[in-house]
């Protein structure tokens, strides 16, 4: 499943978990695609505003992306006192559409508030 799927997926579930409670979800995972960089950095802060601590996930080609939100929201507003904390990197195994498996890599970055 590619990450744009991923999100739409998890956009799907967010507005019908909020159908069934009636407020909305707080979650604490931002997924990296192809938006522009700065949505998923004011999508992050947006959440640590909410929450403690956000992972940023990403894989594949978007693993830069990743590295660079995570450096924008330590770097550029470290008076509003955000950290990195823990880097978890991977792999995963996919099938291809060509149906041979793959290893793509992934990583995990969790910002935190101080």
């Amino acid at each position: 499943m590619s990450n744009d799927a991923t999100e739409a997926n998890n956009t799907t579930a967010m507005t019908q978990a909020e159908k069934r409670s009636g407020t909305p979800e707080v979650r604490d995972t931002v997924y990296i695609g192809k938006k522009p960089l700065m949505a998923y950095v004011t999508s992050t802060l947006i959440q640590l505003a909410n929450v403690p601590s956000v992972t940023i996930k990403a894989r594949g080609m978007s693993i830069g992306r990743a590295v660079d939100v995570s450096q924008i929201i330590s770097r550029k507003t470290e008076n509003a006192g955000y950290s990195i904390g823990t880097i978890k990197i991977d792999s995963e195994a996919l099938e291809s559409q060509d149906g041979r498996t793959r290893n793509v890599s992934t990583i995990e970055i969790q910002i935190k508030r101080n």
